[in-house]
């Protein structure tokens, strides 16, 4: 995948953090199984490097060990995150709460939907 997608992955995964406080598990391993098209091991191994500073270091570790991270998609995934976060933060503030919430649960409806039937 060229470098643009990783890191819109990551923009959008920020964006979402900053609206939702979400990322790795919900946004970024999902998008780069059905975006990217990483094997589900290796989209974990490369979001736990996108946060690896703060909660990834010793699980991106082992996915590396074992072949299973992308790390030039991961840092790229970082960058997005870092900008989209705080673009997301600032429109969160924007929306009422029940807004926000019932944006969320459309969400996660869509992603389990998707998940379910791929």
């Amino acid at each position: 995948m060229g470098w643009i997608v990783f890191l819109l992955i990551g923009f959008g995964a920020g964006v979402l953090s900053g609206l939702f406080g979400i990322g790795g598990g919900v946004v970024i391993v999902p998008a780069l199984i059905f975006i990217a098209r990483m094997q589900p091991q290796a989209a974990t191994g490369t979001s736990l490097a996108a946060l690896l500073l703060p909660v990834g270091a010793l699980g991106a570790w082992e996915y590396y060990r074992h072949g299973n991270l992308n790390v030039a998609a991961g840092l790229l995934v970082a960058l997005g995150l870092f900008v989209g976060a705080g673009i997301g933060a600032r429109f969160s503030l924007q929306v009422s709460p029940t807004a926000l919430r019932r944006a969320f649960a459309v969400f996660l409806t869509l992603i389990a939907i998707r998940m379910w039937f791929d």
